[in-house]
Parts: structure tokens; sequence; C-alpha cells
């Protein structure tokens, strides 16, 4: 074990952090400064294990449902199931007050129980939805405030590919975690619709001109369109929750549903096919590279005693849980200024998560807590990912039109950490109940 100070660690996370925010690949500045600190501290040996680390994190069985995950929604997306799962749910939720608005964000939670991916959703739902809101005189921040904060429910309704990741790297339950984002996300899409609401019965100009509602019978034979999606969340979800597969079989298992209802509805074709898998190559690269840099980050503070020390120098402060989560809630607040969500996520776990378990906080309860921490990320300005995509897809006007929109979803999920610390049946409830 190295001799190294507190001091030391805490110049190498803002060497880290500073890294990052200056634009320079995730994956190159964990490898770098886990090369440095092997090198200074424990020894060219210790240094040269990055092959055996990259090698183990990319032979992960968990991660293995990465690609698969990325691939599902792919298949659905280029299938073209998601126009008309946005048409069926508009049928539905418009005559709200806020009408169409609530589509964005009902179609983003559907959509996100089968991608696993808040961008994915962002680029999904604002393509399908913007046109929608042309000529009906809604107000433009707040369409594009939904559209940008409805897509975080990519990474807190499961499938998550950041539940994943962090599982892998805590060796907690992903099972689990996908039980215990059920609920707050189901929350989180009522508070924000609950939002809409508030908003446009005080500002009604908000939510546009009152349509005339479609007949019975053409809704009803349009929640046929809600079939695809459903099922593929009832073979995915339920497989997991039944105890019938892990979280990577439930993921295969839903690609081969998503090829057999390609091919039932007649989209599956050699172009949409490579198409697919492209994208599904591209993305998990990117995210597979980030993943075992982070590993070898894991294994060099393992080796150094890192985690052991930060846990004593915490513990002997006194501070009780609470604090802490109110001080990493704050910090994570700060890094989301700065970071991509999966940068912040991966960077800070091999610091941060030793100490909550020292602390006695569920490992299944502070993933949940990381995982809205990292949508918040995901919406706050000046990196907001979500925010750059959903102005990318509109392709005009200002993006302060979508960090005006998105502010009242901030306050919203900062409300959705409070009630999860005052009553963590909210995460723990279901866990429980299923035994996963």
């Amino acid at each position: 074990m190295a001799d190294i100070s507190i001091a030391a660690v805490a110049a190498g996370f803002v060497l880290l952090i500073a890294l990052m925010s200056l634009g320079l690949h995730v994956a190159f500045v964990m490898f770098l400064l886990s090369l440095l600190g092997a090198v200074m501290y424990l020894g060219w040996p210790v240094a040269l294990e990055y092959g055996t680390q990259y090698w183990s994190a990319n032979n992960n069985f968990v991660l293995v449902s990465v690609p698969l995950f990325i691939l599902l929604g792919e298949l659905l997306v280029r299938g073209g199931f998601t126009d008309k799962m946005y048409r069926a749910l508009s049928d539905w939720l418009s005559p709200l007050p806020g009408g169409l608005l609530h589509s964005n964000i009902g179609a983003s939670a559907l959509f996100a129980a089968v991608s696993g991916s808040s961008v994915a959703t962002a680029a999904t739902i604002g393509t399908v939805a913007l046109p929608a809101f042309k000529q009906r005189g809604y107000n433009a921040r707040l369409v594009l405030g939904t559209i940008a904060a409805g897509a975080t429910l990519g990474i807190l309704i499961p499938p998550s590919i950041n539940m994943i990741i962090y599982g892998a790297m805590t060796n907690t339950s992903v099972g689990k975690l996908y039980a215990a984002g059920v609920v707050p996300g189901l929350l989180l899409t009522a508070l924000f619709m609950a939002v809409i609401v508030v908003v446009c019965l005080w500002k009604p100009a908000y939510a546009g001109a009152k349509e005339a509602p479609s007949p019975l019978k053409d809704k009803l034979l349009r929640l046929l369109d809600l079939i695809p999606p459903v099922t593929v969340i009832v073979f995915v979800m339920g497989s997991i929750y039944a105890g019938w597969a892990t979280p990577t079989e439930s993921a295969a298992l839903g690609v081969v549903v998503s090829l057999l209802l390609c091919a039932g509805y007649g989209r599956l074709t050699i172009k949409m096919l490579h198409e697919s898998f492209l994208t599904t190559l591209s993305i998990t690269a990117m995210i597979m590279l980030i993943a075992a840099a982070a590993f070898y980050l894991n294994f060099v503070l393992g080796m150094m005693g890192v985690p052991d020390m930060l846990t004593k120098f915490v513990t002997g402060m006194q501070a009780s849980p609470g604090q802490i989560i109110l001080v990493l809630t704050i910090l994570y607040l700060i890094l989301g200024c700065f970071l991509d969500a999966l940068a912040m996520v991966v960077g800070t776990i091999p610091i941060v998560f030793p100490i909550v378990v020292a602390l006695g906080i569920d490992p299944v309860w502070f993933g949940i807590f990381l995982v809205i921490m990292a949508e918040l990320a995901l919406i706050t300005p000046p990196v907001g990912m979500n925010l750059y995509v959903v102005q990318g897809v509109r392709g005009e006007g200002n993006i302060l039109d979508v960090i005006y929109g998105v502010l009242p979803f901030l306050l919203i999920m900062l409300v959705l950490v409070a009630l999860i610390w005052f009553f963590p049946a909210i995460v723990m409830w279901l866990p429980g109940v299923t035994g996963t």
C-alpha cells in the first residue's frame, strides 16, 4: 500500500475534473492519471496491469448488456414505432392542462423503458415532438424544457446504461437497481406533469389553443400502436423481475423481440440493420472505453489504499450520512455544470462509493441517488448534453430557450432527491418486494 496523503488525493481529483472540463476525452484523462499515480506510488509492475484491467472490464458479463440495450433502442427507433407511440399517448394525455406537453413526458417515460439512454430519448422524442408543436401556439421554452427534462428519464427508468456501469463498478446487483429505479422514475414523471399543469393553469396561453379531441374509436385503435414498446418492456423487465433472466440475458431477449416486431410490421431491412449496427458500435465503443478506464482507475486507487484512507478520514470527522449526502448533492450539482453525466459518475465512484458504504448508506439507494444527480447533469448548463441535443434537433433559435425551459424541472429533480432521502422506501420498496 502506498504512502499517500489526503492532500495528494484531493489534488489528483481536482486535476481529474479540470482536465475533463477542458474537453479532453474522459477515458484518456482517467487512464493518464491512473498510470501516473501507479508509476509514482506503486511502480511499473502495477502500472502495467492496465492490460489485465482493460480485458477484465471489457470481458464483464454485466457490461455485455450495454450494446444490447443500445441496439434494442435503435431497432425500435428505426422501425418507426416511436412516431406512432407518441401519437397514441397524445390522444389520452392532451386533454390535461398543458395539452401536448404531457405527451413529451409520457413518450419519454415509455421510450426510456426500452432505450436506457437519455441522449437517445432526447433525440428521438425531439424529432417526433417538435413538428407537432409548430403553429399550435405553445410556449417554445416550455416545449423545449419538457423534451430535454423528459429525456432524463432515460437513465432513471430501467433499463439504464448508467445503472449497468454503476452496478459493474461497485458489484451492486443491476436487477436490484432496476427495481429501485421504477418508483422514483414514475414519481418523477408524475412530478414533471404536475409542473406542466401548474404552469399552464397559471399561464394558460403557454398551452396553446384547445384542440378538438379525437373520436373515441380512433383513440382506441391507436392504442394498438403501444403494443410494440409495451411488448418489449414486458419481456425485458418481466424476465428480470420474475427471476427468469439476468439483465444481460433480458437485453438479448429484448433484441430478439425487437427484431421479430420489426419483421412482423414489415420494417426489417438490410439497410435498417446496417444503420442500427453502426450506431450501436460507435456508442458502445465510447462507453466501453470509458468503463475500462474507470476500472483501471478503481484498481490503482484500491492498490494505493485511497478508499480505506478516505473512509477513515470521513468517519473520523463524525459527519452524519445526511450531511454527507448534502455535500455530495452540492458537489454533483457543481460537477454537472462542467462534466458529462457518465463522466461524472465513473470519475467519482472510486472515491465516493467506499465512503457512503462505510457510513451505512445502502449501495442500491446510493445508485439511484447518483443516477438522479447524473440526470441533473444532463440538463445543467453550460454542458448539459440534452440541452444541445434538443437544440440540435430544433435547428433554429437560441439554446438559452432550452436552458430557461428546463429550470422548473431542475428544481423538481432536487425535490425528488429530498423525497428519496426522507422516504427511502420510495427507492427500496420494490427491490424488497421483487426479491431481485
